[in-house]
């Protein structure tokens, strides 16, 4: 009877083990997929826009924009039910893209990427942002969101700012080569 309850152990032991390894790769795969704050439409774009730096600041001032813009409905609009939500949704997509922002603009300050001509429409867009997310009343669905949100949305600001003077002088002591109108293609 001894090898019959070795059997049946083994058995035990074996079907824990394949049960607590299916909650961790269950776990681990759920972790790794993170909802992106990004459409596809807007991912494409900022692919499409990945050479051409001034674009790609453009096309991040219009998301955020989009993001503001729909806050406002919210707030402006009828009430809805679940509308706390769907600002702390929209709050946090908002956080999303303005890190995601951040990050580029402090890539484009470290390689000296010429975005001068847009840094200034960033520094109207920020003020218009805080604007949109102040506008929502105090709750507590939203509140740490939000100021989550306000510190990216000053990360950014203080990036552009810096930007400006730091480009103002690096392009005069480097000025770049004339430029034909035409935009860099990207390499295959």
């Amino acid at each position: 009877m001894a090898p019959l309850c070795k059997t049946a152990s083994r058995r035990r032991v074996l079907a824990l083990t394949g049960a607590a390894f299916g909650v961790l790769l269950t776990h681990s795969l759920h972790a790794q997929v993170r909802e992106s704050a990004l459409s596809d439409a807007e991912v494409e774009k900022l692919r499409d826009t990945a050479y051409y730096p001034p674009d790609r600041v453009l096309a991040f001032i219009q998301f955020l924009d989009d993001r503001t813009k729909a806050i406002d409905k919210l707030c402006n609009g009828r009430r809805q039910p679940g509308r706390e939500q769907d600002i702390h949704d929209l709050i946090e997509q908002f956080a999303s893209i303005a890190d995601d922002f951040d990050d580029n603009l402090d890539d484009y300050s470290q390689h000296h990427r010429d975005i001068r001509k847009v840094l200034p429409k960033v520094i109207t867009a920020a003020e218009r942002w805080g604007t949109a997310l102040r506008t929502p009343p105090e709750h507590e669905t939203y509140s740490v969101s939000r100021k989550l949100a306000l510190e990216s949305l000053a990360d950014i600001r203080e990036s552009a700012t810096k930007l400006i003077d730091e480009q103002k002088a690096w392009f005069l002591a480097h000025p770049p080569p004339k430029d034909d109108g035409t935009k860099p293609t990207p390499r295959s």
